[in-house]
């Protein structure tokens, strides 16, 4: 083989760039990077709607929420994938308000007032970088089988989020609607149908094209109203302190400084799945430090424009998985579409219209990839021993149960009911736990025990 100029020079020929690190073209990082906006987009939107609704917010004051929240997921998604300094694992992350964050923000501002919940937001933000040190010395305790069972209670309780978008709340007027479950199912049939037919660039935005499909044909149906889009300004701007001051309360922000470590458990795991899932290799002590900077750090900021706190979200994972686009400069570019979008009124207002059931199926579809992303790891966990099989099925029944049965623990106290409720923060507990009983402490026992009968058969 002819040697190269470099080679032949004494020069060695360079690396070759990891598609994590790829930059691709302009045009089409935009456009991959649009497709991740419009999966998540319905979560930052019905995160604020929902808090709006529970603490009888005015109009004026959740448009800022939003224009906060959009602008600040996008702020969160650069950190995470560019990674400047000691903040972000470069891997390819968004990041959202809502899920059990949210619940306990509303808990808190309820009880104590909305002041006290973003103080509360603002310490446990705090509260992140000064446990983390000790956090990550914890890291050996959460192997692929702690994380792999996480990952599948993420996964279904996130499936389950997308359905209730499709199905509408058990109960609630117009449940289980079926224009909208035939808009819900559509959506996942057109996904399929792009992605079995188109190659390339094409099957890479079937997910995108899927949804575009859905609210396609939500027009059709006359399920699409266009009105609210066109009301309104064309500048919105994130208001500082909406709430005034915050106040700072240890007893109220407590619940919600506990559940920081369950979240610090959930972004090790979603670090760890995200780098198997572009096919990266990184050292845990580092990469999950970095991701848990980047969501304390985002967090903090957001206490001070009125939202709950900001988390890593598993989302984007499907979506790469499903398109095989793995490059940290994507969602890098849906982070600057966030922040776009977050000032910009009309497109905000545009996004908003899509059909809850639309995205909804989309949801559907890449969230139940991260449950699969869940049993490839578990099945990379040696379940043929026993006590791994009895360590995966306890934490799943315990972390399924609140998802499955919702209200099981309604009889507990507000807090501890809070917490209980948080599926995945009681699988992660569990499997942490079953772990280090079965695998660091019970072989030094029994290794005792052994010696003890050797030395008194002498």
């Amino acid at each position: 083989m002819p040697e190269t100029d470099a080679e032949s020079a004494g020069v060695p020929a360079p690396a070759p760039v990891h598609p994590v690190d790829e930059s691709r073209p302009l045009g089409r990082v935009l456009l991959f990077g649009i497709q991740h906006v419009l999966v998540m987009a319905a979560t930052p939107i019905s995160a604020i709607f929902l808090m709006s609704a529970a603490l009888h917010l005015d109009s004026r004051l959740t448009v800022d929420l939003l224009s906060a929240a959009f602008v600040l997921s996008g702020i969160g998604s650069l950190i995470q994938s560019l990674g400047p300094w000691k903040f972000g694992p470069r891997l390819p992350f968004v990041m959202l308000p809502g899920g059990a964050p949210l619940i306990l923000f509303l808990a808190i501002a309820d009880q104590h007032g909305l002041r006290t919940a973003t103080g509360a937001v603002i310490l446990t933000a705090a509260f992140s970088f000064v446990v983390l040190p000790l956090f990550s010395r914890l890291l050996a305790y959460f192997p692929a089988l702690v994380i792999g069972t996480m990952i599948v209670i993420v996964g279904v309780n996130l499936v389950k989020v997308g359905a209730v978008l499709v199905t509408g709340r058990p109960g609630g007027p117009g449940f289980a609607d079926p224009t909208h479950l035939l808009l819900g199912l559509a959506t996942i049939g057109f996904t399929v149908v792009f992605y079995l037919l188109f190659t390339g660039v094409l099957r890479q935005l079937a997910v995108m094209l899927g949804l575009l499909a859905g609210t396609a044909l939500a027009g059709v149906l006359g399920r699409l109203d266009l009105g609210s889009a066109s009301q309104g300004g064309l500048v919105s701007l994130p208001q500082l302190m909406p709430f005034g001051s915050p106040q700072f309360n240890l007893l109220a922000a407590l619940p919600l400084m506990i559940y920081s470590l369950a979240s610090m458990a959930e972004a090790t795991g979603q670090t760890v799945v995200n780098a198997e899932a572009v096919g990266k290799e990184i050292d845990r002590h580092t990469a999950v430090p970095k991701t848990i900077r980047g969501d304390a750090l985002t967090s903090l900021a957001g206490g001070f424009l009125g939202l709950p706190l900001m988390v890593t979200s598993g989302e984007n994972i499907g979506i790469v998985r499903v398109t095989g686009v793995r490059s940290r400069y994507v969602t890098a570019a849906a982070g600057a579409v966030l922040i776009v979008i977050g000032f910009l009124a009309p497109v905000t207002r545009a996004i908003s219209v899509i059909p809850s059931a639309v995205i909804g199926g989309t949801a559907m579809v890449v969230f139940a990839v991260i449950t699969v992303l869940g049993v490839q790891m578990l099945g990379r966990s040696d379940l043929d021993r026993h006590s791994n099989t009895f360590i995966c099925a306890v934490a799943l029944a315990l972390g399924l149960l609140p998802i499955l049965v919702p209200g099981v623990y309604g009889g507990f106290p507000p807090n501890l009911r809070i917490l209980l409720e948080s599926g995945v923060a009681v699988g992660a507990f569990v499997a942490a736990v079953l772990n280090v009983l079965f695998h660091h402490i019970r072989p030094g026992v029994a290794a005792r025990l052994t010696t003890r009968r050797t030395e008194d058969a002498r």
